[in-house]
């Protein structure tokens, strides 16, 4: 099985299907969301899949009904794909952040703290930023920062500095040699959520995760059709969510609402439909721990 999909059920009602809509999946990864769309979807409804991912090509090509579309294609691009196959509008975009467990079990993509691999991290396997040029070719300066802002490491720049002098002896290669460097800096007892937090830190770098949703979450209100149109976005980290919740609450990525000039009213594309972020239910998280961390935030066009 590729993975289980994170809060299901939650996401099928958020979307607010309509039989005859159209609608996106970004994330298509191993289809599961995306097939419980297609069983809410009626003989005219339309399903468009975006992943860059070739392990997910091959699970969207087992997908045998006219209705759906794949496109092999990071969903920073979204508005650009779907004006090729002539969609302006649609009823309801689905984006789930999170990394698949199938890519963090397969050793060679280097995503694992549990198993020893390349250097890697690509979720695009073209892309030329890989996980060794950031640690082996960056300099101090900018691991200390990456460490500190998208890994939220305490001792950022300390590990930036054992990370600089062990390369100048030999390339780290593998994340098990990795893993060895960290090992002498993580806190006792905190060790695997310190790994996590580093791989998070240099996966998000060689993705450009961040800035995909930012390119992403700006293109999706003129997408929604109308006030009965849903986004709904699954994330798995706080800078993510950050995102998420304020480009809902203010259409920006500060979170501070801007008012009009003349007239002193809020203008904002989106609006929450539910004030708090949807979380796994207890039966969820025993059945999967990967959804442990995962909030949904859904919203429509604001009146």
């Amino acid at each position: 099985m590729y993975h289980e999909s994170v809060l299901l059920e939650e996401c099928i009602e958020g979307l607010n299907i309509r039989p005859d809509g159209v609608y996106v999946d970004v994330t298509f990864g191993g289809g599961g969301h995306s097939k419980a769309i297609l069983a809410q979807l009626g003989e005219k409804g339309k399903l468009y899949a975006f992943d860059q991912d070739p392990d997910a090509k091959k699970n969207a090509q087992a997908i045998d009904d006219k209705r759906f579309t794949f496109i092999e294609a990071n969903f920073r691009y979204i508005k650009k794909y779907l004006r090729l196959y002539g969609v302006k509008k649609v009823d309801g975009i689905l984006a789930d952040l999170g990394i698949s467990s199938h890519q963090i079990d397969e050793p060679s993509r280097g995503f694992s703290i549990r198993f020893d691999g390349a250097l890697d991290m690509r979720m695009n396997q073209k892309a030329e930023l890989s996980a060794y040029q950031v640690i082996n070719e960056y300099p101090e300066e900018k691991l200390h920062k990456i460490f500190g802002m998208y890994g939220e490491i305490k001792n950022a720049k300390t590990l930036a500095a054992a990370i600089h002098t062990a390369r100048s002896n030999a390339p780290i290669e593998t994340t098990a040699a990795l893993k060895a460097i960290l090992e002498q800096h993580a806190p006792k007892f905190k060790e695997f959520k310190y790994f996590a937090q580093v791989f998070q830190a240099i996966r998000i770098e060689v993705n450009q995760e961040l800035e995909v949703v930012e390119e992403f979450l700006a293109q999706t209100p003129e997408l929604l059709r109308d006030a009965d149109s849903r986004l709904c976005v699954i994330t798995f980290h706080s800078l993510e969510d950050r995102l998420v919740k304020n480009f809902i609450k203010a259409g920006n990525f500060s979170g501070e609402l801007q008012k009009d000039i003349i007239f002193g009213t809020v203008t904002k594309p989106l609006e929450a439909v539910s004030r708090k972020p949807i979380e796994a239910s207890p039966e969820e998280l025993g059945r999967n721990n990967r959804s442990r961390s995962a909030k949904l935030r859904i919203a429509t066009v604001a009146k």
